[in-house]
This record gives structure tokens, C-alpha cells and sequence, in this order.
């Protein structure tokens, strides 16, 4: 990973924290049920994340309640447009972003010398069976401050109402009490701490519960596209929900989404893109055996990518060429069939979303295609960072240059 992180390509926007901020991030922590880091400095994203507490607590959704209630903590005003690097669903950067367009004043303020708990809640205390997925709809946006500042506040203005009653500015308790007070907190009196309850609504979206489930319900027929296949036996097995339900696995999902207007694929049109050429390199680079010549370079220069094409096994050469061939052989007759010639995970790799799509439901269906077919590194890295960083790692050296190369171009 020194490699991504030398190229910026790996969490380079975190946070540092150090200091009070740990203390703070500590209350927060206890406050939302969790237990404290040990930590005394780390780093966290735009939703309070940190892949440091991740590691030390062996829980990757250690801010999760459960699948069902993730949560979220604000200590800086810094986090506002921060990435989300292990979201638990697909809007949930949405709903950051709602957040910070509603308060981002009074978040400036509060975080000055405190700290906010987020309760991201939909009202499903936990998730029983995989179709409970589907219950998702309205989600409540709860804001709770360490120390329960907002209630001290009340208290504060309560005690100089009382200060200001008759003759009781001679009162030397009331004075006590409101130093004491100002002291430990600070003059309340004009603070806006006041956030209120926010509200999202859901459409389709993709949630790591379950082992990861796509729920895409604004197209002719609900569909459910499920990553594990044990959840997905589950959930075949539920009656109570009319929707279509796969594994995404199962050949005859593209079928569904190509028939549904979700997806499409012009192999004439993009035969001539750029993305075909990264998938075709990447395709080549995972035939290649032992090489003479750096990966990259075979990728990268033309010569040698022919020289190292005309050497693999004639299967494998059909294979990394199915598109053209099939291509060339639709001029002289409409007799072939893509699946008789092109290769199926490859023919997968070249769908894209449906141009009607919304670029919100373009984004979620990208996610989805990468994930039936990962060959093209750039979208790849954009859409599954996840996957990709695992993948990554198991990747020869000089591929591994070539990927950063790729992405950083496009960057």
C-alpha cells in the first residue's frame, strides 16, 4: 500500500488527531455505547471514521450499533466535504452532505470546544432477516453534544434569568453558580447550540449488511442484488416482498438490468474508448505468466504489448481479442453471437449504467457493474475502493505501477 500512499491514491485526506480531540473523540465514543481508543494519535474522515481505532478495535464498522444503526462524530469543522472511507451505505455521503449544509455554521461553533454525536436512525432497531433492507425509507438525522453542553446552556439561562428577578444580583450563591458555570463552560448565554433533527429520504442504495446487498427500487420492478450467496439463499426463500432477488453472480442479472433499462453496451462505440483499452491491458496482464520485460512496460508500449500478445496460448489470445474479433466477423455476417465469441466476464466489464439513468443511480449501478466484473483499474479505484486496495496488494509490482499510473492520469 506504500505505493498508493506515496501516490496519494490511499486516504490521503484523513484527518490527524492528537490532544483534545482525542479526549473528545473518547466522549463521543462512550456517549454512542462504544469503548474508548487507547490511541493518542489518529487520523479520521468527513463521518468521524479512523482507519487506526479501526485496526485497534479489529472492527472495520466499529461506529456501527449493529448493521442496522451506523453512527457518525464530528470534532472539527475540518470534516465538511471529507471523503467517507468505509461507508456502510452509499448515501450515507449524502446525508453528510445534508448535514453540513443544514448546520455547518453551528458545527463550526459547537466543535470550537466540543464534540457532536450523530444517530443516523431508520427506525429498525436490528436486522432479523436479509429483506429487512427493504424497510429502509425515511432516515433520522439525531444530534447529541458531549457533556450535554446544549442542556447546560438551558441551565446557564435559567440561572441569570433567576440573577435578574428582584433583588437577587446580591444573591453571592447565584453569583457563585453562574462563575462556576462560566468557568467550566464557558458564556453559553449567545451560542446557537440547537441542532435540530434532520431528515433523508432513501431510494436505491447499496448497504454492506448482509455481506453487501444492492436494493434498486426506482426502475419498472424492485430488484435485489445480493453479494453473499448464503444471504441470498435466505433471502430467496422470503415470500412477504414482491421484488426480483439475485446473486450477483448469477448470469441471468444482466439479462434483468439490460431488460429493465439499467444497462447497455454498444460494443461498436466502446471498442473506441479509453476504458476499453485499460480493461483489455488489464485482461492481457492477467494471462501474462513470466515476462521478460516489466508488466507496465508491456502494457504501455506498443511494440512490446504485440510482441507479448502473439505469445500467450491461442486460447487466451482469443480471449484478450473477443471483442474485435467479433467485431470483424459481424462484417461479413449477423449469423454470430456475442456469447459465442466474446468473453462473458469481459462482455460484463464493457456494460455501463443506462444514459437515461439519474448521475446519482449512474454511480450506485457503476458500483454494481464493477463489482460483477472488476477489469478496469480507474473505475475500479473511483467505485470499490475497498475491493480494489485488497485486490491491489496481490497484484505484481510493475502492475501495480501501471494502475497508479493509470489512475493518477485521470485524476
Amino acid at each position: 500500500m506504500d505505493k498508493l500512499k506515496t501516490a496519494n491514491l490511499y486516504r490521503s485526506e484523513l484527518i490527524p488527531v492528537s490532544g483534545k480531540l482525542v479526549e473528545r473523540y473518547n466522549k463521543c465514543l462512550v456517549k454512542l455505547g462504544f469503548s474508548k481508543t487507547k490511541l493518542k494519535n489518529f487520523h479520521i474522515d468527513g463521518i468521524g471514521w479512523s482507519p487506526e481505532v479501526a485496526e485497534e478495535k479489529k472492527d472495520n464498522h466499529y461506529l456501527n450499533n449493529g448493521e442496522a444503526n451506523p453512527c457518525g462524530i464530528l470534532i472539527t469543522p475540518l470534516q465538511k466535504g471529507k471523503p467517507i472511507y468505509m461507508p456502510t451505505h452509499t448515501f450515507d455521503r449524502d446525508i453528510m452532505k445534508l448535514v453540513f449544509n443544514e448546520h455547518g455554521e453551528k458545527i463550526k461553533d459547537i466543535t470550537r470546544d466540543c464534540a457532536i454525536c450523530l444517530d443516523f436512525d431508520q427506525g429498525i432497531d436490528a436486522f432479523y432477516e436479509p429483506l429487512d433492507v427493504l424497510k429502509y425509507d425515511k432516515i433520522s438525522v439525531h444530534f447529541h453534544l458531549i457533556n450535554d453542553l446544549d442542556k447546560i446552556q438551558k441551565q446557564q439561562l435559567e440561572l441569570v434569568d433567576t440573577f435578574s428577578q428582584g433583588n437577587n444580583f446580591i444573591d453571592e450563591a447565584i453569583h457563585e453558580q453562574l462563575l462556576e458555570s462560566a468557568k467550566q463552560y464557558g458564556d453559553l448565554r449567545y451560542r446557537d447550540l440547537e441542532l435540530h433533527e434532520l431528515q433523508y429520504t432513501t431510494d436505491s442504495f447499496y448497504t454492506e449488511s448482509f455481506g453487501g446487498v444492492y436494493v434498486l427500487r426506482d426502475f419498472i420492478t424492485p430488484i435485489v442484488v445480493f453479494e453473499n450467496e448464503k444471504w441470498y439463499k435466505e433471502a430467496i426463500k422470503d415470500t412477504n416482498y414482491e421484488v426480483l432477488i439475485y446473486h450477483i453472480e448469477q448470469s441471468e442479472l444482466m439479462n434483468k438490468l439490460s431488460d429493465h433499462i439499467i444497462i447497455e453496451c454498444d460494443l461498436e462505440k466502446v471498442v473506441k474508448t479509453e476504458r476499453y483499452e485499460r480493461i483489455k491491458k488489464f485482461e492481457l496482464a492477467a494471462c501474462l505468466k513470466k515476462t521478460q520485460h516489466p508488466i507496465k512496460d508491456i502494457l504501455t508500449d506498443p511494440i512490446l504489448y504485440k510482441s507479448y500478445l502473439n505469445k500467450l496460448d491461442m486460447e487466451s489470445r482469443k480471449k484478450v481479442m473477443s471483442v474485435e474479433r467479433y467485431l470483424e466477423k459481424l462484417e461479413v455476417s449477423n449469423e454470430f453471437k456475442i456469447a459465442d465469441i466474446v468473453d462473458e466476464d469481459l462482455f460484463k466489464a464493457l456494460h455501463q449504467p443506462h444514459s437515461s439513468l439519474s448521475a446519482q443511480h449512474q454511480d450506485l449501478i457503476w458500483k454494481l457493474l464493477v463489482n460483477i466484473s472488476p477489469k478496469d483499474v480507474l473505475f475500479w479505484y473511483w467505485y470499490d475502493k475497498t475491493g480494489f486496495y485488497k485486490s491491489f496488494q496481490t497484484w505484481d509490482e510493475s502492475l501495480k505501477d501501471w494502475a497508479i499510473e493509470t489512475i493518477g492520469n485521470n485524476i
